[in-house]
């Protein structure tokens, strides 16, 4: 089996050619009406997701098999019954944010993340529309990769004090529980952005501090956050459950429950403390007024 290093350089590589394929169906099969758009319970599905979860996992294979690596992807996942027992398993999500990419907010990713026994050693998450690759491997630091080939180091913003901190948002997926939560959290700003993987890469580029996310009837999956998660700790910050626990993949069941809050990691024990206490008395309240 390969090295880290030398999968790293595999993974960026069919990163980069998925993230010019999607450009190719974001700037051409939309403007033809080509995206033959599945309206299904977790969401849309179009033609551009099937092609590059197709391309990801045809190229990992030819280059690494299957004998030491499990395979779990969005469009694929539902083939399988249980949770894989490869001890290194890739999780892909090949159209992070199939509504930003349908409404053309330019605010969608490619996820392709590796994690060893239940947590991930390597991640990737491209940007297409700003020509940006995001990548980390664990211990190694976030470098972003532009299409020049100009690779730089990042890290979180050093900003401390919770009045200080800006949230980043998704534009739906928000129901009242947690926009009452923001409200009781007052955050000094709140910046609309898509997919969770372009949510992580402006906190990486300091434009933003912290993202929440909150279950409800159902809930992210693991190829929403496998990658994202290391490209954010690598960097600094925090990715965990609200009472301070990592988060797991391939467990079986690849919903994400509950509140998980991703940081710049100055704040961030704070933020789930008293993210706990508010959705406690929430609760509380609405079980009184029944």
């Amino acid at each position: 089996m390969p090295e880290l290093q030398e999968i790293l350089a595999i993974a960026r590589s069919i990163g980069w050619g998925a993230s010019y394929l999607l450009r190719s169906y974001y700037h051409g099969a939309i403007n033809e009406g080509k995206l033959d758009i599945q309206n299904k319970k977790d969401g849309p599905v179009t033609a551009a997701d099937i092609a590059i979860d197709r391309y990801i996992l045809d190229r990992l294979k030819s280059n690494l098999g299957e004998q030491d690596f499990g395979y779990i992807s969005e469009e694929t996942y539902k083939e399988q019954s249980q949770q894989l027992t490869q001890e290194l398993v890739w999780i892909i999500d090949p159209l992070d944010g199939t509504r930003d990419f349908i409404d053309r907010t330019d605010e969608y990713a490619i996820h392709i993340a590796l994690v060893k026994n239940h947590r991930p050693i390597l991640a990737i998450v491209a940007y297409p529309e700003i020509e940006k690759l995001y990548y980390a491997t664990l211990g190694e630091g976030t470098f972003v990769e532009t299409r020049s080939g100009q690779i730089t180091r990042l890290s979180v913003s050093e900003h401390s004090q919770l009045s200080d901190l800006t949230v980043v948002v998704s534009r739906t997926h928000r129901d009242e529980r947690f926009n009452y939560l923001l409200q009781k959290l007052d955050f000094k700003n709140q910046q609309c952005v898509g997919s969770v993987g372009c949510k992580i890469a402006t906190i990486v580029e300091q434009k933003a501090d912290v993202y929440i996310s909150l279950s409800g009837k159902s809930a992210p999956k693991d190829w929403d956050f496998a990658a994202p998660e290391l490209i954010l700790t690598e960097a600094g910050g925090q990715f965990t459950h609200l009472d301070g626990s990592p988060l797991q993949y391939n467990q079986g069941d690849v919903n994400q429950w509950g509140g998980i809050v991703a940081s710049n990691g100055n704040c961030h024990a704070l933020i789930c403390s008293e993210a706990e206490i508010i959705l406690s008395e929430l609760e509380s309240a609405e079980k009184s007024n029944k």
